[in-house]
């Protein structure tokens, strides 16, 4: 069992890890030990006869939010507040990465979802889960106060699961989990932290668009800091997305995420950015990968691929900010690979 100390980063927050595997578990306690430690908001039901049980967990912990991965095979299991009292207070926005989970609420209606689906779920309210696998998420546990001031609303009279596909930065979130997904285990904790923050700011602006339209979507009450953390994190990934195009503004980035222009300055002046300022570092920092490859590259071709209009700015912008032109770095980046030894 892997369960790195507490470790704090940039903004003072504690972020734990923890990696847990059925495997840790001998056969004739592995149930009762999955159940008490990967199961604390839900009950866990036993598999059916003749299936094992064989699930990996990794849990990250700060002070604002429970992030989780799980893969497995066949479960279920049922949110019941009479026997997990806990739950009562939280709320959990899950990525399903892989497989399918049928839903069956108290109205005894079923619902299956599949993977790509991202939503908001009251573990208070009573409900089986049942997941064939095999199956993969992403979870982050959220305090439900916080989940109703984002939302501007009541969370248990709003309709549960709360679908937020649709939201202008479900893209931007369902990269953030999945990335967290995929690496929790091998970036440093300074890198976990960072995400796990994205992750959590990007999830209440989610929240908020998804109880507000767009088209009132700055009219609402933005009362919460994170939502321009939010806001921030989410811009940084429609450029990442889309800074091939010579035409992207604040204007286009704006629209992409749901926000005002006016709210999206607001959101990279609080960290002493720009927006275009943050536009051309996502460009150059990408120009500057694809060189250090070591590779033979059309400098006009890598421009244009890199979103400038032409060459010459290209490499005006580039040695401003490298400290040497586009094909010096080239030529440096070649003759490093040649010297290496090949593998």
């Amino acid at each position: 069992m892997q369960e790195n100390k507490p470790t704090p980063h940039d903004g003072g927050d504690v972020c734990t890890l923890e990696h847990l595997s059925t495997d840790q578990f001998e056969p004739c306690v592995r149930f009762e030990a999955w159940r008490a430690r990967a199961h604390q908001l839900v009950e866990l039901e036993q598999p059916q006869p003749g299936r094992a049980l064989e699930a990996d967990l990794v849990m990250l912990r700060n002070g604002a939010c429970r992030f989780g991965t799980m893969r497995s095979t066949d479960y279920a299991t049922r949110a019941d507040a009479r026997q997990r009292p806990g739950c009562a207070d939280m709320v959990v926005m899950t990525s399903i990465l892989e497989g399918v989970v049928h839903i069956d609420d108290a109205r005894n209606s079923r619902r299956r979802v599949g993977a790509g689906s991202l939503a908001l779920y009251d573990l208070s309210q009573m409900a089986r889960y049942e997941w064939i696998g095999p199956a993969r998420e992403a979870y982050l546990i959220l305090s439900r106060t916080e989940a109703m001031r984002a939302m501007g609303a009541n969370v248990r009279g709003c309709g549960l699961p709360v679908p937020l596909d649709q939201c202008a930065i479900a893209p931007a979130l369902h990269a953030q989990l999945a990335l967290l997904a995929r690496s929790a285990l091998t970036l440093d904790a300074t890198e976990r932290a960072g995400l796990l923050d994205g992750a959590h700011a990007l999830a209440l602006l989610a929240l908020h668009q998804a109880a507000h339209p767009v088209a009132a979507n700055d009219a609402a009450d933005d009362t919460l800091g994170s939502l321009s953390a939010g806001r921030y994190a989410a811009a940084l990934h429609f450029m990442e997305q889309h800074a091939e195009r010579p035409e992207l503004d604040a204007t286009a980035i704006a629209r992409g995420i749901a926000c005002s222009r006016s709210r999206l300055y607001a959101a990279f002046a609080d960290r002493g950015e720009t927006v275009m300022g943050a536009l051309r570092e996502v460009r150059l920092q990408r120009a500057r990968a694809v060189l250090e490859r070591g590779g033979w590259v059309h400098l006009g071709a890598l421009a244009w691929h890199c979103g400038f209009a032409d060459q010459s700015h290209f490499s005006r912008a580039f040695k401003s900010r490298f400290g040497a032109t586009p094909s010096d770095w080239q030529r440096h980046a070649r003759a490093v690979k040649l010297r290496s030894p090949t593998p």
